[in-house]
């Protein structure tokens, strides 16, 4: 086991009850060879596991989209001997709580439990990953879920403009193809696409793991082995490639009779290893981040009121790094709230953030890492995403100094090299009129959020 210190994560400590003081991370490896990290908790009997199996939804056959997102929402609806009604019972009954979900790259679940209760929780949880039922009943109710939510989403402006601007971003790869699928590729998927998926994917070689409560190490290690242990040694190979934004400059519109159009913008943004992307975090939160406090919010909403809310936000997936931005207005003022976008971009790209908000950025994003560890959950979570980025087990007591080692001008010359407003992509949902309404755009009917 390896041990390092933290910073005193005050506000999250706080929120979850552990002390005010410097927490532990510890490296832990099970007798099977299982990793995780571990914060051991004492002051409330309850674990928190977090844990992800690389490959999501990128990780769908073309025709097979929602294939992932389906076979996750259907872990917890039966497994081993125990159908829907008997599995969902037993959690219920003990308080147990396991859940699943998706993204493009990974599959994420959590399994938070009662200490007392953890050997159930512990079997339960291995049942459902090794031996899913999908039964016809619970599949065709979960597929009527998300058909139903699909079908909302036809009508809704922001997942419309989100789809179509994804789609044009990544034509003929997997990350342009919608993530929880089309009315008619999920309506398809059968049993043993569900099954495929599970065998392929959820495998020791592909699994992340994060631990936080009441256990200690000598007991987590055992504890994985009766987790995991059964799930198969290798993972199929994942074959998505890197890739980059596509679509610079276009403009498309998704024709909607609603009164308020929704707009989506992009740009090529920087994977998560690029040496600028801490540089250009800070950037993003003056451009339009912070929400209530950015170039965005005081041009597009204080001045001109335009919109109620508008924002940025950098999004480095596995193979390929965006820069977003986004915003809903009259379908009269798109013309302008476009427009003033594109300006605010140009002047940001030109002459980089101030001295000032640079200040006020860095200290929003020590303080809002801070308060998003507001569970036990969310920091078992947190243990993940750093182990999957590779970040180093000391990146937490780190974090804070790289942001506030960086000098302003390697933060402009930053916003230099990678703001590009001629290279902005736009989708437009809605019933917008003038020249933005020109082009329509035939796309499918699903969104594209993760």
């Amino acid at each position: 086991m390896k041990t390092l210190p933290l910073l005193p994560l005050l506000a999250a400590l706080l929120a979850v009850g552990l002390p005010a003081r410097a927490i532990e991370i510890r490296e832990v490896v099970s007798p099977g060879g299982i990793e995780a990290w571990l914060v051991e908790d004492r002051s409330n009997p309850i674990l928190a596991i977090s844990f992800a199996f690389e490959g999501g939804a990128a990780a769908d056959p073309a025709g097979k989209e929602g294939r992932a997102n389906l076979a996750a929402a259907l872990l917890d609806e039966g497994a081993g001997e125990l159908d829907a009604a008997a599995f969902r019972g037993e959690l219920e009954r003990r308080s147990i709580d396991i859940s699943f979900d998706t993204t493009r790259d990974s599959l994420y679940g959590t399994l938070v439990t009662l200490t007392d209760r953890r050997q159930r929780a512990g079997e339960l949880l291995a049942m459902a990953l090794t031996e899913p039922r999908f039964d016809g009943e619970a599949v065709e109710r979960i597929r009527r879920q998300v058909m139903s939510t699909l079908a909302r989403r036809q009508h809704q402006p922001d997942a419309r403009a989100a789809e179509a601007l994804q789609a044009s971003l990544f034509p003929g790869h997997p990350y342009g193809r919608p993530s929880r699928g089309t009315p008619e590729s999920v309506a398809a998927l059968e049993t043993t696409d569900l099954e495929a998926y599970v065998a392929e994917r959820l495998a020791r070689d592909n699994l992340t793991v994060g631990v936080v409560g009441d256990i200690a190490a000598e007991e987590l290690g055992p504890y994985l082995d009766a987790l995991f242990g059964r799930l198969p040694e290798r993972a199929a190979p994942l074959a998505v490639e890197q890739t980059r934004v596509q679509a610079a400059g276009q403009r498309q519109t998704v024709n909607l009779p609603v009164p308020q159009s929704s707009i989506m913008l992009a740009q090529q943004g920087p994977l998560r290893d690029d040496p600028d992307y801490y540089a250009l975090a800070v950037v993003d939160e003056v451009l339009g981040g912070g929400g209530f406090s950015s170039r965005l919010y005081d041009e597009v909403r204080e001045k001109r009121g335009l919109a109620y809310g508008v924002w940025s936000s950098l999004r480095p997936m596995d193979k390929a790094g965006i820069w977003y931005a986004g915003t809903s207005t009259q379908t009269g003022r798109v013309g302008e709230a476009v427009a003033v976008i594109q300006q605010v971009w140009r002047e940001l790209a030109a002459e980089g953030p101030t001295d000032e908000e640079i200040g006020q950025a860095v200290n929003y994003i020590a303080g809002s890492f801070l308060l998003s560890l507001s569970s036990s959950e969310a920091i078992a979570t947190t243990l993940v995403k750093i182990q999957d980025l590779d970040l180093g087990i000391d990146y937490i007591d780190r974090r804070q100094q790289i942001y506030e080692s960086l000098t302003p001008e390697e933060i402009r010359a930053a916003a230099r090299r990678w703001l590009k407003p001629e290279a902005l992509a736009i989708a437009i949902a809605g019933a917008p009129t003038g020249p933005d309404a020109a082009t329509d755009a035939e796309t499918p009917a699903v969104l594209e959020t993760d």
